[in-house]
């Protein structure tokens, strides 16, 4: 097992947490992670399988979640492109000129802006159970949520199952740590779909460090707005994206059912679509983190 090495890098006026595994003279690889969740959401196991494969693997918290400062959202709001500045601050920290990127979720997302605005500083992007960054899922989540048929011309609505979730979890506000913790285990065994099995220790775990390592329980929920705003930077045609590009979107999504990653790879020239049978919108079944890290290697291979 390779070690793990935290520290912390600035980024304008904040500190993020970051963690570097594996040698430091190997290819970089950023690992950017989705909505509301630390880098820790990439399991080890996945940052493992990279860094055993030849690979410097950096991950890192979020702005508003895990070790890394809170932003105070009402008085300075942010966007999608200053989570990016943050990526860019992460690869600056450590000295890397150029990285290949992994995002997922909103991650997928903030790896397509950089490959579009940043693509010196991209050597290959991997974008997994993401959409077009300039698509907005408002307008089908809203339809859905309003029980009215999807529109045919738009991409599809998360599934039945986790809408309900989603309903359900609003009108009942967790109580204390065991409370988050429960709530959040649930929410990740919907976004694993019902086809693959669920890692429930794996998931809390995942729960118990995002809430023990949170200095503002409130703050990642300031992902959910930041990734809603479609500024015009998100609106770049993808087709501009060089870098060697793989979509990795799960058959089971619950969140962005897979035309969503289809979608993507049509809107980025030369890309590749790697569809994952059974996987949901985790990382959270046995042997899936390992995988995953396998399917992110052999593209960082050819890249």
């Amino acid at each position: 097992m390779n070690a793990i090495h935290g520290k912390f890098v600035i980024a304008g006026n904040l500190r993020l947490w970051t963690e570097q595994c594996g040698d430091p003279a190997d290819p970089p690889i950023l690992l950017v992670m989705g909505t509301s969740t630390p880098g820790a959401g990439w399991p080890d196991e996945l940052v493992e399988a990279l860094a055993a494969g030849g690979r410097q693997v950096i991950r890192f918290d979020h702005r508003d979640t895990g070790r890394s400062d809170c932003v105070d959202f009402t008085a300075t709001p942010y966007t999608m492109a200053d989570m990016a500045a943050d990526a860019i601050a992460v690869l600056d920290g450590y000295g890397i000129v150029a990285a290949h990127i992994a995002g997922a979720s909103l991650g997928g997302a903030i790896g397509q802006w950089l490959a579009v605005h940043r693509p010196e500083r991209v050597l290959s992007l991997t974008a997994i159970m993401t959409g077009p960054m300039g698509h907005s899922a408002g307008p089908a989540f809203a339809r859905a949520l309003a029980g009215l048929e999807p529109d045919p011309h738009d991409l599809p609505p998360p599934t039945p199952r986790f809408l309900r979730h989603l309903a359900g979890s609003a009108t009942v506000a967790p109580a204390g740590r065991a409370g988050h913790i429960a709530r959040n285990v649930e929410t990740w065994r919907v976004l694993n779909g019902d086809v693959l099995p669920f890692d429930e220790p794996a998931a809390r775990r995942l729960a118990e460090t995002a809430y023990d390592l949170a200095s503002d329980h409130a703050a990642a929920a300031n992902h959910d707005p930041a990734g809603r705003t479609m500024t015009d930077d998100r609106l770049v045609p993808l087709s501009s994206i060089a870098a060697p590009t793989l979509v990795v979107h799960g058959t089971e999504d619950p969140l962005r059912p897979l035309p969503h990653g289809e979608a993507l790879a049509a809107q980025i020239p030369h890309a590749r679509l790697t569809a994952v049978p059974g996987m949901g919108h985790s990382f959270l079944s046995p042997g899936l983190p390992r995988r995953i890290g396998e399917i992110i290697l052999d593209h960082t291979s050819h890249a």
